[in-house]
């Protein structure tokens, strides 16, 4: 099954998808997340660059990463299909 990957963060208590660079200096969590077409995870990988977090922060960067990655997933079926 298809497979992508994202970066998440938390920048002013509010969760980023795909951190620039500006962003990404500035957040205060950041999370790289891959997952499969069905919505298992593959790899989590996180890190608090401060402060730690809530588990409220890290449920919002998931819920938002499953979103950007879903989008991915059905761009790689569309091309892909388009190929065929």
């Amino acid at each position: 099954p298809p497979v992508a990957a994202v970066s998440v963060g938390m920048v002013a208590d509010h969760p980023v998808l795909d951190l620039n660079y500006a962003e990404d200096s500035q957040a205060d969590v950041d999370l790289n997340v891959v997952m499969n077409a069905s919505g298992q995870y593959i790899e989590v990988q996180g890190t608090a660059e401060g402060q730690p977090f809530p588990q409220e922060s890290l449920l919002e960067m998931l819920k938002l990463a499953w979103q950007g990655i879903r989008q991915i997933i059905t761009l790689q079926k569309t091309l892909l299909h388009s190929r065929a």
